[in-house]
């Protein structure tokens, strides 16, 4: 059986971060998203996967070339944005008409057990089953009304909170029938979502298939710190301290963290809860972190506080540094000693900032 991967996405949101690398390599309790994804199919069954790219497609090439985790992998290039519909039908010839096929969002975080999925599927007089789970606030999402048999006969896209048929949304997980082809126009952006299902919920050929567990989606800042608070809870839970690992006395690590490989962190530092800290990081006397993603290669010097922010990978950040909530520093970014960063600053890759900011804005 084979999955599809929509890769393809521009993430706008994770700006100055994503202009260096695509949504799908940042990291989550330090491995990419992607390999999260890769493995969960791998253990589900999937032999084959091809990756609907276009945004720095070259990133996924260089790092994963024709195989991961003991399967195929193939890549369907996008010369222009196709939305969500438009790369399955791209990659029609890739996937073939012989079977059904997995299609999963890019940017989605689950512990979904795709076989129970695909189960279910199989089950029903289905062209698209779509994996549904339950949140507080529907209106950023596509929402699903369920029949008692879990056919879906009302699906809406980003309804109003007073106006959604539920609370059970799409989480970015179908299992689709060769057929869904006819329903998708060639070479054009398609919205599966807002044109394909609800023509298959008039026709009585969608199903859901509501779950529980890890879900979250990474598109927004607050999303991908969520998202690395929810492995880390539910996944990890302890601490986890890489190989070459070197701490100075009275350092504390609060559960759960997660600490890369050669990383030094010195004299009273205090990091966690909730922080993941990439390969060769180097931390200094009395830094505190908590709430927070530190990429690879990146210095903070000593009596630094950072507190739910992302920090790229090789910044550069000076002594009595305090970094807030929403803050995020690209990569190759030096922020001098003494400078605070109040609520949402974002710095762009390789800028210099020597005094500090104290409203929102981003730095170029």
């Amino acid at each position: 059986m084979k999955a599809v991967i929509l890769a393809g996405g521009f993430g706008t949101r994770l700006r100055p971060l994503s202009c260096t690398r695509p949504k799908l390599l940042f990291p989550i309790g330090n491995k990419p998203l992607l390999d999260w994804k890769l493995e969960r199919l791998a253990k589900n069954g999937i032999k084959e996967v091809i990756l609907a790219v276009n945004y720095m497609a070259d990133a996924f090439i260089q790092r994963y070339g024709d195989s991961a985790y003991g399967m195929k992998l193939f890549y369907s290039k996008e010369e222009k944005p196709l939305r969500t519909g438009g790369p399955i039908k791209n990659a029609e010839e890739i996937i073939g008409r012989e079977e059904i096929f997995l299609v999963l969002n890019g940017d989605i975080l689950t512990n979904l057990d795709y076989s129970k999925l695909v189960k279910e599927h199989r089950e029903k007089d289905a062209t698209a089953t779509i994996a549904l789970h339950q949140v507080e606030d529907p209106s950023r999402y596509g929402v699903a009304e369920l029949t008692e048999k879990n056919r879906i006969v009302q699906f809406v896209e980003k309804p109003t909170r007073e106006k959604a048929p539920s609370n059970l949304i799409n989480a970015g997980v179908y299992v689709l029938e060769p057929k869904i082809f006819d329903y998708i126009p060639s070479g054009q952006p398609v919205s599966i979502e807002r044109e394909v299902f609800p023509k298959l919920a008039d026709k009585g050929k969608l199903y859901g298939y509501p779950f529980e567990g890890l879900w979250t989606d990474i598109g927004k800042l607050e999303d991908y710190l969520k998202a690395n608070k929810l492995l880390l809870d539910i996944e990890i839970k302890k601490s986890q301290l890489g190989k070459g690992v070197r701490l100075e006395s009275g350092v504390k690590i609060k559960d759960p963290t997660v600490v890369g490989e050669k990383v030094v962190i010195g004299e009273k530092s205090e990091i966690g809860p909730h922080v993941v800290v990439g390969e060769r990081v180097i931390l200094g006397r009395e830094v505190h972190a908590q709430n927070s993603v530190i990429f690879s290669g990146t210095v903070i010097s000593d009596f630094t506080t950072v507190k739910g922010a992302v920090i790229g990978e090789d910044v550069t950040i000076g002594r009595k540094v305090k970094i807030g909530e929403g803050c995020m520093i690209g990569d190759h970014a030096v922020i001098r000693d003494n400078v605070t960063l109040t609520r949402d600053v974002t710095v762009c890759p390789s800028k210099e900032v020597a005094e500090s900011v104290l409203t929102p804005k981003c730095l170029m």
